[in-house]
């Protein structure tokens, strides 16, 4: 089995996007990416521009390979809207009519009606056998804790006798339900949200904590490696608010499991505007040393 992040928090913007490859198997996950527009009171920078526009274009170059495309849930980083992006690709993705937030069952109403002749199907508990591959979809799982207000995502396994679980926005995993199910699952690899230490001052530091004693709780028990990302890469402090998780040398970023390093240019903005402020300052003036031309003089 081949497991390839494509977009993620630690490569520069919001995005949980994954292709898998393994035996007929070629399965596109969560095909979005997108930028916060308003973080520290600023917007993107150029750096974020850029990161997304390249992420978008490999999304859609592995989704010309794809065989298979799901969508986890409505959120605008885990889904394109573009329908050439799924045409001749059989689509499962979460059931837009129940357990989702307002927002979210609009939006994915929308991109249903969008697809209707591309007949997508219901994610919820299906199991597939693609040439020998098993795909099979979790139940629906709370997005972070129970009752947060945010819906409910779903997760997806892949199992070669290899086992890979890409589990979106459970954060943490917070919820006790997901944290089962995970353990169920029995994961080899198991790419997830971790908790989302940057909203503590909204959800609570029980909500963290709870995230990453489940976190740890599953690496103890199954003894799996871990890709954690997204929610939880948007916190400078990420490495040490995470610590006993990176302690066991179970866990990784997506950035790291690919052999790079993080980029997390969300987390940074400030000071990527900062450096962009100091570049238009340090470029000389006319007058000011610069030659003058003669437009200038």
């Amino acid at each position: 089995m081949r497991v390839m992040p494509l977009a993620a928090d630690s490569l520069g913007v919001r995005s949980m996007a994954t292709y898998v490859e393994a035996g007929d198997l070629r399965l596109l996950l969560d095909p979005g990416a997108a930028l916060s527009p308003n973080r520290f009171g600023l917007p993107p920078t150029s750096e974020e521009e850029e990161a997304l526009a390249r992420a978008v274009d490999r999304i859609g170059g592995y989704a010309r390979r794809a065989t298979m495309i799901t969508v986890s849930h409505y959120h605008g980083d885990h889904y394109l809207p573009d329908v050439e992006l799924y045409a001749g690709r059989r689509i499962w993705a979460k059931d837009p009519r129940r357990m989702l937030d307002e927002h979210q069952a609009a939006r994915g109403q929308a991109l249903w009606r969008d697809l209707a002749a591309h007949r997508p199907e219901s994610a919820e508990g299906r199991i597939a056998e693609v040439g020998g591959v098993q795909v099979r979809v979790s139940p629906p799982l709370a997005h972070g804790r129970e009752g947060s207000g945010f819906g409910f995502v779903v997760a997806v396994t892949v199992d070669d006798g290899m086992r890979f679980v890409h589990a979106a926005d459970v954060q943490g995993p917070a919820s006790a339900v997901a944290t089962a199910y995970l353990l169920r699952e029995r994961p080899d690899l198991l790419y997830l949200s971790g908790p989302p230490t940057y909203l503590e001052a909204h959800v609570g530091k029980d909500v963290i904590r709870q995230g990453l004693e489940n976190l740890l709780r599953i690496v103890r028990e199954t003894g799996c490696r871990v890709i954690v990302d997204h929610h939880a890469l948007r916190d400078r402090r990420y490495r040490e608010r995470l610590g006993p998780a990176f302690e066991t040398g179970r866990v990784v970023t997506a950035a790291e499991y690919l052999g790079r390093r993080d980029e997390c240019l969300e987390a940074y903005r400030p000071a990527g505007w900062a450096r962009r402020r100091q570049g238009r300052e340090a470029r000389p003036e006319p007058g000011r040393g610069a030659a003058r031309s003669p437009r200038t003089r």
